[in-house]
């Protein structure tokens, strides 16, 4: 009889098991996102897989079968672009492509601006120029004296605009010039710039470092060393930094370590987290908010009409309080990775402006004052890099320029700056101002019958096709024509500084539309009725299979 309970619990225990190894399996599943974005893995799989493959000529301008005129009508209005280029920037085209030899990450921002299949032919005959020559206002000069309303943001670090970073530069150099390069030893700008911090961030404590991506590397770091778990949750589309525990899939060479991607703003999401005993932190990207669950929008991924982006504060609002709760419930650390957006929505950064405390807070960009920098923020007991009863148990980090006194001296302009009454003033109605313009071009756009839209979270824009085409991509280069510097992932992303004036906008979205407006009248946007954003997937797809085996 004994030996027969043993067995039976023998046989009972590993079936109880593998349930509950399926259950956990299956809840993780359910808080994924049913896209391919949401399953890293298999996104890395079919990245891999996919064939590289180029349009001919005639395919460039006829990859939706348009007729002859209409790509005729293309023809005409791509050599125009190719010819105003060249006219206009040959000095800036021509050093891009000498420097492009040696840079290589010129060579791939030149590459992915655009579809792959269109790449070769576009770079072959397009001819753009990457450098500047200097910086007034909201505006760019090049190299050829040519100036461009720039909405590029410098990635996220234009908030103030130009000229107060230029100045900021200067006065941090005057104020560090006794020191110099002291390394180790601080320059007193150093602890004033961490009391100002951890009052803006209602954290306790703060370390200094390089760049966003060590910011975060080192709250995911702490995260893990005071909690003891493995895992870090990032959400479907959210980017942390290139580092490769919050990189997982497409454009990262290394398999996921410890991580998983789950869907923002999700009921399934939230029982994981509830349920399970392994997760040390959760990684939010406030940006997120613009297009949940989708990667940062770019036009070398523009293949159809079906770029979506939609912003409701209260919902996203909701969330982060839900998430909170779950997160102080579970003993899991929240993180706020404000390395983007912090000090762009409220002068308390994306804590301020929903109303959520995080447990750590990361920053960067803008707070460098023009200088590179990230900065960690955090609760005192999350902070502390060792234990006193475990003296040998340390989260050792350093970097030897951390806390650089340039750099802290420009950080303190930056704080100093945010105080004063003219800046607050920028932050006054921010939402409103900027959700009024965006309406003001729509309406303008809609009036012109243009099948662009624009989208946006306050001052960082999105733009959207509300029509399928294979085409909407070109309007980058309409754009640049007319006067518009846009980062190089096209139309996907604007980023205004605050010191915008309503004069700026108004030449802004004069530029805008006569990009739009001769973009329509060379014929891009002259497609089928018949043509559906599922019809040049199913066509893509064909291209595709075809390409396999091909040479290129």
């Amino acid at each position: 009889m004994p030996d027969l309970l043993l067995t039976s619990l023998i046989a009972v225990v590993p079936a109880g098991y593998l349930f509950h190894l399926a259950r956990r399996r299956l809840q993780l599943s359910r808080a994924k996102h049913p896209s391919l974005t949401g399953h890293v893995r298999m996104a890395k799989r079919v990245a891999g897989l996919l064939p590289g493959y180029s349009f001919t000529e005639e395919q460039f301008f006829q990859a939706d079968d348009a007729p002859e005129p209409v790509a005729e009508r293309r023809r005409k209005g791509f050599r125009k672009l190719v010819e105003h280029f060249a006219r206009t920037h040959p000095a800036s085209a021509a050093m891009s492509a000498k420097a492009a030899q040696h840079l290589s990450d010129l060579q791939f921002t030149s590459a992915y601006r655009v579809p792959f299949q269109f790449s070769r032919h576009l770079r072959s005959h397009l001819k753009l120029g990457g450098f500047v020559d200097s910086s007034q206002g909201v505006t760019l000069t090049d190299l050829d004296g040519q100036r461009l309303i720039d909405v590029t943001g410098s990635y996220g670090v234009n908030v103030l605009g130009h000229d107060f970073y230029r100045d900021s530069m200067a006065e941090a150099v005057r104020r560090a010039d006794r020191i110099g390069l002291v390394l180790g030893g601080l320059h007193p700008a150093t602890a004033w710039n961490a009391e100002r911090l951890c009052r803006i961030s209602g954290q306790d404590e703060v370390s200094f470092h390089m760049s966003g991506t060590e910011a975060v590397m080192q709250a995911v770091r702490l995260a893990r060393y005071h909690t003891r778990r493995k895992y870090v949750v990032r959400f479907c589309g959210a980017y942390h930094g290139w580092w490769d525990d919050v990189q997982p899939g497409p454009g990262n060479p290394m398999p996921p370590f410890k991580s998983y991607t789950l869907r923002e703003m999700h009921a399934a999401t939230l029982h994981v987290l509830r349920t399970r005993k392994d997760i040390a932190c959760v990684l939010v990207n406030p940006l997120q908010a613009l297009h949940p669950n989708t990667p940062a929008p770019g036009d070398s991924t523009l293949v159809d009409g079906s770029r979506r982006a939609g912003y409701d504060r209260i919902a996203y609002t909701r969330w982060l309080q839900e998430l909170r709760e779950v997160c102080t419930l579970r003993g899991i650390v929240l993180i706020f990775d404000e390395v983007f957006l912090g000090f762009r929505l409220a002068p308390g950064g994306a804590q301020e402006y929903f109303g959520v405390k995080a447990d750590i807070v990361t920053y960067g960009k803008t707070l460098g004052g023009g200088f590179p920098v990230g900065v960690v923020c955090g609760r005192r007991d999350l902070m502390r890099r060792f234990r006193e009863d475990h003296p040998a148990d340390i989260c050792f980090a350093r970097g030897t320029f951390n806390s650089h006194p340039y750099v802290m001296t420009a950080m303190q302009v930056f704080l100093e700056h945010l105080d004063k009454p003219a800046t607050l003033e920028l932050y006054q109605d921010l939402d409103a101002r900027w959700d009024a313009r965006a309406q003001q071009l729509n309406a303008r756009l809609t009036r012109a019958g243009l099948p662009v839209r624009v989208a946006n979270m306050s001052t960082v824009w999105t733009v959207l096709y509300p029509q399928p085409s294979r085409y909407h991509w070109m309007l980058q280069f309409y754009l640049r024509a007319q006067g518009i510097a846009l980062s190089w992932v096209g139309s996907g992303r604007m980023i205004f500084s605050l010191d915008f004036s309503d004069a700026d906008f108004a030449q802004f979205t004069e530029c805008f539309l006569r990009a739009a407006e001769t973009m329509n009248h060379d014929g891009w946007w002259d497609t089928s009725p018949t043509l559906t954003n599922k019809g040049i997937r199913r066509r893509i797809l064909r291209e595709i299979i075809d390409s396999i085996g091909k040479p290129r």
